[in-house]
């Protein structure tokens, strides 16, 4: 055995870790964020949304650097991955992009504008954008990207707009709904607060049908997932992940129902966190899925563990600022001041 080998096998997955919690915590804070605002398309009047608005207005930043540190970790921890996944999802990252950018100038033009509509729409739609840019890729991440025997993208411009990819999309979409809504009802009063007891509901309902689509599904088409996950003892494991979803989501309709205004998004968060440890297990030790391992697409050793120093104290900053944030501006919103 080669002295390094040990350290290859070990560094990749410690940035397969990394990673996932950079993508976990970005979904989580910058969900809230995109379903708040494509929720604020749906609102009855200028005040309601501005108080959506208003309640976004100290965090919303601070959530998508959590983005910013998922992609540069993997330009530096898995360049082949970043340049491949990158190539097969351009179009998906270009409406990701797009999406934000749109959100960004319209929330930041409303404030001084006299007529509110057009920077409306703008934030609205910006926000259904960027969350229908990620479902596509997530997609993607199921239905798998061809990559010739180097790794390099050899698929179509259009590969990851198929049936299944348009389902996790609107699957993930609702999912931002929902922690959008439930956030809304921990920062809001009266009748807007009901209102968003009876979207977080709903949208309860269509992401639970979703993710048992996507669950059942992925299986049986995905010749790598069904190999993977149904020998001993990781379908042991997966078996339980299913079952614990559904006793959230009934935790999270129950609370729902009894009109709790903090455990709605506490469950949430935990759906959010089960549905993540389920995607680890369909993906490791996969990068690039189905073919690409975190092994083969990572960088030298060298460069993961000198990355790492840095990170490992870039992390419970970000952490703190985030945690800071959140306290600093907690409480109800209750008018748009």
């Amino acid at each position: 055995m080669e002295p390094l080998q040990p350290l290859q096998q070990f560094l990749p997955q410690v940035w397969f870790f990394i990673l996932g919690l950079f993508l976990f915590l970005y979904v989580l804070l910058d969900g809230f964020d995109l379903g708040v605002g494509i929720l604020s398309l749906t609102a009855s009047s200028e005040e309601r949304r501005s108080i959506l608005m208003t309640s976004l207005g100290n965090v919303w930043d601070a959530n998508e650097t959590w983005l910013i540190l998922m992609g540069g970790s993997l330009f530096g921890a898995f360049p082949l991955a970043y340049a491949t996944i990158l190539n097969a999802l351009y179009l998906p990252a270009v409406i990701m992009v797009v999406g934000l950018i749109l959100r960004a100038v319209s929330f930041e033009f409303r404030e001084n504008a006299d007529s509110k509509l057009v920077w409306n729409i703008a934030f609205g739609v910006g926000s259904f954008l960027a969350a229908l840019g990620q479902g596509f890729a997530l997609g993607s991440v199921f239905e798998g990207i061809k990559v010739d025997e180097a790794g390099h993208f050899a698929g179509g411009i259009w590969d990851w707009l198929t049936w299944r990819s348009v389902i996790v999309a609107l699957t993930l979409i609702q999912g931002y709904v929902l922690i959008g809504s439930t956030y809304l009802i921990l920062k809001t009063t009266g009748e807007l607060q009901k209102t968003h007891y009876k979207t977080a509901t709903i949208a309860t309902w269509t992401t639970l049908v979703g993710a048992l689509f996507i669950t059942i599904s992925t299986p049986l088409i995905s010749e790598q997932a069904r190999t993977q996950l149904f020998t001993a003892p990781l379908i042991y494991i997966f078996a339980l992940i299913p079952v614990f979803g559904l006793l959230l989501v009934g935790l999270l309709l129950r609370s729902l129902s009894r009109r709790e205004e903090s455990t709605p998004l506490i469950y949430t968060f935990l759906v959010f966190a089960l549905s993540f440890i389920g995607l680890g297990f369909v993906i490791f030790p996969n990068i690039i899925p189905p073919s690409i391992t975190i092994y083969q697409a990572a960088a030298a050793p060298s460069s993961l563990v000198f990355m790492l120093t840095f990170i490992g104290f870039l992390i419970p900053v970000v952490l703190s600022y985030n945690i800071y944030n959140y306290v600093v501006f907690r409480g109800k919103i209750v008018d748009e001041t």
